[in-house]
């Protein structure tokens, strides 16, 4: 069947999810013809985790999807613990100035707080996920799993009116089964059905041997049967035992094991209520002389007589009061001690008080046959078909292989990951599911558990380990339809490129689903162009987060895309700033091109460090080496004016600019306060054959001959302290590319326009 969403017609899968043509198998489309209740998130928080203030709106109405590109320290991290907070329900709070008052609104476009259930953060790391336990619904074949439930929900009403039955017969408030697992299964509580299987039908063989009224609880007490285990109460029954067998063995009707007073009591007592003394029938007793019974009165008279020779004999009874005086120990024994001295036959069985037992369950088993043969009859019928479904339950390809399948297939990871109890996850939902792991190397595979695996992986391997538990989650929101905002922090963090461009696949698959909205964070500025690149995120959508002192905010982001052909190529006959940050780039074209040799490129670098014809240069000559390149028919309009000059006077303006992106500013601040420091250093080292000597790494050596000429004394700490800074904040903003300028993003613009304050006022 298909579904229609806006003009395109998706079509269902066999897995109930939907597909689209291009779609990847891993996150099928969710088909609804409802608005996502997330189209618009405010996110407004005031002293959460560090963050001072902050207040932005994600308008998801066009993309599903955000990242913001943030700088260690700046707020990532913070954001990420404020939305998890808030997702488990928790309350938000400064951790070092606790005192502060802290806010957080978490809310959707009508103003109303989004539900908690629908935010779920991915943190870099926890070690401790176990996520992938709560997808046992991706396992799941409903019929399959309907029928299972079905069949053993008929086979547990047996066996509960079995053990109600037995309950009642045995006088007992203990858990039955459990107690009939372990009479017969060497122990162990849980095999109610393997020891059902293998007695039952022996106990309907068997009958009670009057052993049906026997009161389980009293007999079977613990303190009774720790009693029973010492030894010399066990010497006392052994000799009581040795006695009664002599003397049944010269019973003239009874006979050890075979027919004992017990078993005549019981025949007799059957005799009685199926009428056969009234029916006129008799019973013959086969002694020395055969003995002829034509009524329930001489039958009991005989199976009397026979029993007080024995219980009545002096020996014997001797033994009794021995037992007797060794049972008055506390209530549960003197409650034995009652039942036994009205039953006193069982006493020789408690020599084995495991084969009493277990013949005691066979009487209660034969006295609710009735009970016993429909939940028998209900058990064979259900194994055989549970045999079945679990055989079909095996072959089923389901979603929870092909996370595993998809994980094992893109990440790079010296395991492979299983699942290890997937039939019987499917097939119970009290089940709870395990991801088994098989290491690999050149030579042999070797199955390990999780803990031990850990022990062996490096950080990123573990990590993408820990990835695996979030596909879990995400593809159960997606087949449990749970619109979700996934807030990840640093989510690539440690992976090497093959393994980072699985993630983005995965995250571009998240991103296409319509049920998903994503905010990734990333201090990572080449994981941050990735996701543009790829299609994860796109353009608008790429935010940096600027700090102040007060607060954050974020901005879309400039120059993500090459800023130098997009944009400042474009205005560099038009717009200062753009110009002068331009050089840079010509000059590390030049290099590329034609190597450090070439006249230009040496020419440039006089613009970015001070050199003997530094001041000479003008824009005449900045319009020849960019029409060299890129060939132009526009002209600065100055072309007299010296470029250094320019570089200072762009610098003044920027100590004005507003915080922002600024990448022109940096750059430009960047250069005036290199240019101004080495100006300072020469004129101050005043050696000409020294410095004009210079070929690389400029700035540095004059700073060590400066220091070397004019000591470290307190009278040059100020100065040597502003110069170090130099060295340490301007080359990577200086020597860049359109590969490399994260250290620029990051760089506060209000760092540099301090540092050229300081720079300028050393003359």
């Amino acid at each position: 069947m298909g579904y229609l969403t806006g003009s395109t017609l998706r079509a269902s899968t066999a897995k109930g999810g939907v597909k689209e043509q291009g779609q990847s198998r891993w996150f099928p489309y969710r088909c609804a013809l409802e608005d996502f209740a997330m189209n618009k998130l405010t996110v407004e928080l005031a002293n959460c985790y560090g963050i001072r203030k902050m207040k932005h709106t994600f308008d998801f109405k066009r993309y599903r999807s955000f990242s913001v590109y943030a700088s260690n320290g700046s707020m990532k991290t913070s954001l990420a613990r404020t939305l998890k907070d808030y997702a488990e329900g928790k309350e938000p709070g400064d951790r070092i100035f606790k005192n502060r008052k802290s806010l957080h609104k978490i809310l959707d476009e009508t103003k109303t707080p989004i539900d908690r259930n629908s935010v779920f953060v991915v943190l870099p790391y926890d070690a401790n996920s176990n996520l992938y336990e709560k997808a046992s619904g991706l396992l799941v074949n409903k019929t399959l799993r309907e029928e299972y439930d079905r069949i053993c929900k008929q086979l547990d009403l047996s066996k509960e009116v079995l053990l109600e039955g037995l309950k009642k017969q045995a006088r007992s408030k203990r858990d039955l089964e459990k107690e009939i697992s372990a009479a017969f299964m060497a122990g162990k509580e849980d095999q109610f059905y393997a020891a059902m299987n293998r007695i039952y039908q022996e106990a309907l063989e068997q009958g009670d041997k009057g052993l049906a009224s026997v009161p389980y609880d009293v007999v079977f007490e613990e303190r009774v049967a720790e009693m029973l285990g010492e030894k010399s109460v066990q010497d006392t029954l052994i000799d009581y035992a040795r006695k009664y067998d002599e003397l049944i063995s010269k019973s003239i009707f009874f006979k050890k094991g075979i027919f004992e007073y017990y078993d005549a009591s019981e025949i007799a007592k059957k005799l009685v209520e199926h009428g056969f003394f009234k029916a006129d029938h008799t019973v013959y007793l086969n002694g020395k002389i055969p003995v002829k019974v034509t009524t329930e009165k001489e039958l009991q008279a005989i199976i009397k007589d026979e029993r007080d020779g024995i219980t009545n004999d002096p020996d014997l009874r001797k033994k009794f009061v021995e037992l007797e005086t060794k049972l008055q120990r506390n209530v549960a024994t003197k409650a034995f001690r009652k039942f036994y001295s009205v039953n006193e036959g069982i006493l020789p069985q408690l020599r084995n008080i495991g084969a009493f037992k277990q013949d005691v369950w066979k009487a209660y088993l034969k006295a609710q046959e009735p009970l016993v043969v429909d939940f028998m009859g209900n058990y064979e019928k259900t194994k055989k078909r549970k045999s079945e479904i679990e055989e079909q339950a095996l072959k089923e390809e389901t979603e929870w292989d092909d996370v595993i399948a998809v994980f094992n297939e893109r990440f790079d990871v010296p395991f492979k990951v299983l699942a290890k109890n997937k039939v019987s996850v499917m097939l119970d939902s009290k089940e709870i599911p395990q991801i088994g792991f098989i290491f690999e190397d050149k030579e042999a595979n070797v199955s390990v558990e999780r803990g031990a695996l850990m022990e062996v992986l490096s950080q990123g391997e573990s990590r993408a380990l820990y990835l695996l538990d979030i596909l879990f989650e995400a593809r159960r929101r997606r087949r449990e339809n749970i619109e979700t905002l996934f807030v990840a922090d640093d989510i690539a963090d440690s992976f090497d490129y093959k393994n980072k461009y699985a993630i983005v696949e995965y995250l571009k698959e998240m991103a296409d689903n319509t049920n998903f909205r994503l905010l990734i964070l990333t201090h990572n500025f080449d994981f941050f162009r990735t996701l543009e690149n790829r299609g994860v995120i796109q353009y608008p959508h790429c935010l940096m987060a600027l700090k102040t002192d007060n607060d954050i905010s974020l901005e879309e982001i400039k120059g993500i895309k090459n800023v130098f052909v997009k944009d400042w190529k474009k205005g560099f006959f038009s717009d200062d700033k753009k110009r002068i940050a331009s050089i840079p780039f010509m000059r590390n074209l030049l290099e590329f091109m034609y190597e450090e040799t070439d006249k230009d490129y040496i020419k440039t670098t006089s613009l970015l460090h001070w050199k003997e014809d530094t001041p000479s240069i003008t824009h005449a000559y900045l319009d020849q080496v960019f029409k060299r390149l890129f060939g132009s028919n526009e002209t600065f309009g100055d072309q007299s004016a010296r470029v250094v000059d320019t570089i200072h006077s762009l610098a003044k303006a920027c100590l004005n600019a507003g915080d922002g992106m600024n990448f022109e500013n940096k750059i430009v601040l960047s250069i005036a306060i290199r240019l101004a420091a080495d100006q300072f250093m020469v004129e101050q080292i005043a050696d000409p054959t020294f410095t004009n000597a210079i070929t690389d790494c400029q700035t540095p050596r004059l700073l060590e001959k400066y220091e070397a000429l004019f000591g470290s004394g307190p009278e040059t700490s100020s100065v040597r302290k502003v110069l170090r800074k130099v060295v340490l904040m301007t080359p990577e903003n200086i020597h860049l590319n359109s590969f490399m300028y994260e250290p620029i993003i990051d760089m506060s613009d209000g760092h540099l326009r301090k540092l050229y304050g300081e720079v300028v006022a050393l003359k």
